[in-house]
């Protein structure tokens, strides 16, 4: 319980500064670190402000479902790209699930809600498999030359690989793709990648 007070503090505090992240414009880099951290957000497709502005929405996001419920804080997974919210985990309930979703699409700035919460019962061995899942794709995406790795997301849950973010090509997304299939114990990869655009 002490833990789990610490890291709401912890959201507190990151959601009430966000203002103040957000208005700093070109020094938004503030809110995902300094020195090499800022330097690697650079490169990725959404710039440093894009990336501390999806930063800020997913510390909102996670300060509403401590504030609805403990249990939907620690089991629902949020990831935010381009104001793009995916949702993922394990809830007991299907009204945690749609309880989640609600909360998801209360801010102004979210685009879309993409809602991947399995209902059902993940144990102990389930996380730190899925864990292992992640390390092991994003460690392949990294070796891989032709893979922009910095501009995907990934959540694992209960074998299931869910990927958000942006891709250069088709070309990319199927080597991905297929990097996470050849891992062990992966069953099924769900992607929600978008290509980019000619503009971009």
């Amino acid at each position: 319980m002490l833990a789990m007070t610490r890291k709401f503090h912890a959201v507190l505090i990151l959601t009430a500064m966000a203002p103040a992240f957000i208005s700093l414009g070109g020094c938004a880099s503030a809110v995902i670190g300094a020195g090499a951290t800022a330097g690697v957000a650079a490169y990725d497709e959404r710039g440093i402000k894009g990336v501390a502005s999806d930063t800020v929405t997913s510390t909102k996001i996670k300060a509403k479902l401590f504030e609805k419920d403990e249990i939907l804080f620690r089991d629902v997974g949020v990831e935010v790209y381009e104001y793009r919210v995916l949702l993922t985990g394990v809830v007991g309930k299907e009204e945690m699930r749609a309880d989640a979703v609600k909360l998801a699409w209360s801010f102004q700035e979210v685009k879309d809600v993409i809602n991947e919460i399995q209902v059902g019962s993940s144990g102990i061995i389930d996380y730190a498999r899925d864990a292992w899942i992640s390390t092991q794709l994003k460690t392949k995406m990294t070796l891989d030359k032709t893979v922009l790795a910095i501009n995907y997301s990934i959540e694992t849950v209960n074998g299931v690989i869910y990927l958000i973010g942006i891709a250069q090509n088709q070309g990319e997304i199927d080597r991905v793709i297929a990097h996470a299939r050849s891992i062990d114990y992966v069953k099924r990869v769900v992607s929600h990648l978008r290509i980019k655009r000619a503009a971009e």
